[in-house]
C-alpha cells in the first residue's frame, strides 16, 4: 500500500489527540483574528475543548446562512483570520457567497485525494473544473502541482477541443465531474479519436452512480470520487478500496441531527458538520447541509481515519405549514422537553379535507399514554405555534435516513 503521508495511518487515539491540540490552537486563532468567531465563541476557553463531547457544545455556523451573514459584512462576514490583501484569490459561488484562498501550496488539500486516486508525480492532469468565479479549477490545479503533476487547464465545455487536447497530449489523469468525463469519451468515439491514455479519474461536484462508475471502469478509466466544497476544501475521499469516503486529515467531521448541533449515534444518518484546521479561514462547526453516516472500523486500504458513506441527501428540511415555517431545530426543541422520546420524525401531509396536518411519530422509552401524547402536543403548539398530532411507533420502526421533517404532501 502507498500513502500520501504518515498522517493517514496514525493510531486513531493519536490522531484524535493531535487534532484536538491543533483545534484548540485554531479556536484561539479564530477568537483573536476573526471578528465573527470572536463573537460566536465569546466566553469559550479553548483549553476546555479536549474531546468531541466538548466540541459539540460549541455553536454551529450554517452554510445556508452565509448569504445573509456576508451581506452584513462583505466579503467574508468577518470569518477570515487574514486581511483581504493577504489572500491569494477571492471567489464567488452562486448565491452569491464569497470564498477566500490562502497563498499556501495546496491550500485546499486536494493532493491527498489525487494521490489516493493514483495520480503520481510527472503525470499530466487534465483538469475540467471551472477556473471562472468558483474555486474548483484552482482547487484541483493546486493539488496536482503539489503532487508534482503538470496541469492542462481544460475548464468546462468545448468538448471537441477537450478531445483534441487529450488525443494530442495523452494525459493519464482526469479531474472533473463524472458526467463530463462520459461526454468527452462519447465525443471521442464519435470523432474516432484516441483518448485511451486517460486511465485514472478523480471526480466530484455531483453524484457518481454505480452504473456510471461501471461504464467508466469498462472504458479503462479507474474512477474514484471525493467530497469537497468551496468553503472547506477537501472533506473526504475514496481510496482504491472503494469502501466509504475517508475523512481528510485537515478537518474534524461530526454528524449531527439535522437542524441541531447534537451528535447522532454511530451509523445514524446525520448532517455533516466540519471544523477545519485551515488557519486562514477557521470555520468552527460549519454545518454543510449535507447528510451522511459514519462507517464502522478502518478502511481496508489501511487508512485509519473516520469513514463516511458519502452524500446521502440534504439536511435542510424546513417546511411551510399553514403559512408558518417549521424547522428541524424546532422539532428538536420539542423533543428535548420530553426525555421519553428516543427517536422521532415529523410527517407533514394533508387530511381528508386537504388541510395541512403535522404528526410527530415517536419511538419512546416505556409504555405510551394519552397523558404523554397530550403533553407532547402542547409542546408542539407552544414551540411551533401550530397544532400537531402524536403517533407512537414501535421501537426500531422509524427509518434511519436523517429526516427530521418528512413532507409527503401532494398537490393535484
Amino acid at each position: 500500500m502507498e500513502f500520501f503521508d504518515e498522517l493517514e495511518t496514525r493510531d486513531p487515539a493519536q490522531r484524535e489527540a493531535e487534532q484536538f491540540a491543533a483545534l484548540r490552537a485554531q479556536i484561539v486563532n479564530a477568537q483573536s483574528k476573526a471578528p465573527y468567531f470572536a463573537r460566536a465563541l465569546a466566553g469559550v476557553n479553548a483549553v476546555d475543548i479536549k474531546d468531541r463531547a466538548a466540541l459539540a457544545l460549541l455553536p454551529v455556523t450554517r452554510k445556508s446562512d452565509l448569504i445573509e451573514l456576508q451581506k452584513g459584512a462583505l466579503p467574508f462576514a468577518g470569518m477570515t483570520a487574514l486581511p483581504q490583501c493577504a489572500l491569494g484569490r477571492v471567489f464567488m459561488s452562486p448565491g452569491p457567497t464569497f470564498d477566500p484562498e490562502g497563498k499556501r501550496a495546496d491550500y485546499w488539500r486536494l493532493a491527498r485525494a489525487m494521490f489516493a486516486a493514483g495520480f503520481r508525480a510527472g503525470e499530466l492532469v487534465h483538469n475540467t473544473f471551472s477556473y471562472h468565479f468558483t474555486p474548483a479549477g484552482f482547487m484541483a490545479d493546486m493539488g496536482a502541482q503539489a503532487l508534482g503533476c503538470p496541469v492542462f487547464p481544460g475548464g468546462t465545455g468545448q468538448t471537441e477541443m477537450q478531445v483534441a487536447a487529450i488525443a494530442s497530449l495523452k494525459p493519464r489523469c482526469y479531474i472533473g465531474t463524472p458526467s463530463f468525463l462520459r461526454i468527452i469519451l462519447e465525443k471521442a468515439d464519435e470523432l474516432t479519436a484516441d483518448v485511451s491514455s486517460v486511465t485514472k479519474a478523480l471526480v466530484s461536484a455531483e453524484a457518481l452512480p454505480a452504473t456510471l462508475r461501471a461504464w467508466l471502469n469498462a472504458r479503462g478509466v479507474a474512477t474514484l470520487q471525493c467530497y469537497a466544497s468551496a468553503d472547506l476544501g477537501l472533506v473526504a475521499y475514496e481510496s482504491a478500496a472503494q469502501d466509504g469516503m475517508i475523512v481528510d486529515e485537515g478537518v474534524v467531521v461530526e454528524l449531527v441531527r439535522p437542524g441541531t448541533g447534537e451528535l447522532v449515534v454511530d451509523g445514524e444518518v446525520g448532517e455533516v458538520v466540519v471544523t477545519t484546521l485551515t488557519p486562514e479561514y477557521p470555520l468552527i462547526r460549519f454545518a454543510t447541509g449535507d447528510l451522511s453516516a459514519a462507517l464502522a472500523g478502518a478502511s481496508p486500504c489501511g487508512r485509519t481515519n473516520l469513514r463516511i458513506q458519502g452524500w446521502l441527501g440534504r439536511a435542510d428540511q424546513t417546511a411551510k405549514v399553514k403559512g408558518m415555517f417549521v424547522k428541524p431545530s424546532q422539532v428538536a426543541d420539542v423533543v428535548r422537553r420530553h426525555v421519553e422520546i428516543r427517536k422521532y420524525r415529523l410527517v407533514i401531509d394533508h387530511d381528508d379535507k386537504k388541510a395541512d396536518r403535522m404528526t410527530l411519530n415517536c419511538e419512546i422509552a416505556g409504555a405510551p399514554s394519552p397523558a404523554l401524547a397530550a403533553s407532547i402536543a402542547t409542546t408542539i403548539r407552544n414551540v411551533c405555534n401550530l397544532r400537531g398530532e402524536i403517533a407512537f411507533k414501535p421501537v426500531g420502526s422509524l427509518p434511519n435516513d436523517g429526516k427530521v421533517i418528512d413532507d409527503v404532501r401532494t398537490y393535484d
